[in-house]
């Protein structure tokens, strides 16, 4: 699967999220499939196949480990990429 840069969506009124299309084309979603989204710390992850929690948690462990990542490293660096695409879309964080 080839990188694509992160993208940014607004959440709706309603709670309905835009996924980008280039992202919908790469992952093959198409209108009307059911997805699974997973919370893992304060970030999601959205799949586009049914997952039951086991198998869920059994994907996300083959990931870590062919990644040779822990958990924690998961999560830092996702801390990080939403660290960076606010730098971007507001300009410097204030502290």
């Amino acid at each position: 699967m080839e990188a694509i840069k992160a993208s940014i969506a607004e959440i709706k009124a309603r709670g309905q999220l835009t996924i980008p299309k280039k992202i919908r084309e790469m992952s093959h979603l198409e209108e009307g499939q059911v997805v699974t989204i997973i919370p893992v710390g304060d970030s999601l992850i959205i799949t586009p196949k049914r997952l039951e929690l086991d198998e869920a948690r059994r994907e996300i462990k083959k990931i870590l480990k062919a990644s040779q990542m822990s958990p924690e490293d998961l999560l830092a660096g996702l801390k990080e990429e939403r660290e960076t695409l606010y730098r971007e879309k507001y300009g410097k964080k204030k502290a």
